[in-house]
């Protein structure tokens, strides 16, 4: 079961509110960070607050990433309570490079394993390295890559599905994307 607060060296992970509407708004609307998420930029408070109601409340691995000196949100880090356990994050921009989201994703991934969830995935566009990097670099594994007509930005996209499992199945590898689309393995990634 997930806990609402989780902390790090730099960080305190912790449940969005609707107090946190305006930090919202300030990365979701910023097109460079919505760049390789699955959703337009929001264009108004009204659609962050639609944007919360739908995708975070009440949502058991969803965290603000804030740092520890004034706990206002810069970002997410979260994972999907189905069958994928999709890790996914964003920050706001003036952040990146600094090795924030690494941080806030180790912290959930410790989170994770401790609540007993067998494995997560992790897919990234392959025009985002940075995000493979930042997989990489909290111990998944490349498993393989696909082409989807990404929905609702309708264009095909290159997805390379990443993987890490914590419960020994060190072979399993999730294979509903592989199922459905056109899928292949890069070497040297």
């Amino acid at each position: 079961m997930a806990i609402s607060k989780l902390e790090t060296d730099r960080l305190i992970l912790r449940e969005f509110s609707d107090k946190d509407l305006e930090a919202l708004y300030l990365l979701l609307k910023d097109e460079e960070v919505n760049t390789f998420l699955p959703w337009f930029p929001v264009k108004s408070f009204e659609e962050t607050k639609e944007f919360y109601d739908k995708r975070i409340a009440g949502e058991e691995y969803y965290y603000a990433i804030c740092l520890k000196e004034d706990n206002f949100p810069i970002g997410y880090v979260k994972a999907d309570t189905d069958e994928s356990h999709d890790l996914g994050y964003a920050l706001r921009k003036e952040f990146w490079r600094r090795g924030i989201v690494t941080e806030a994703s180790r912290a959930l991934v410790s989170r994770l394993k401790y609540d007993g969830v067998p494995y997560i995935t992790a897919t990234h566009d392959k025009n985002n390295p940075g995000s493979g990097g930042v997989m990489r670099s909290i111990g998944m594994r490349y498993c393989y890559s696909y082409e989807e007509q990404w929905q609702p930005k309708n264009f095909l996209v290159t997805f390379r599905m990443y993987q890490l499992n914590f419960d020994g199945q060190k072979d399993r590898v999730y294979q509903k994307y592989w199922n459905i689309y056109n899928h292949f393995v890069e070497k040297d990634i």
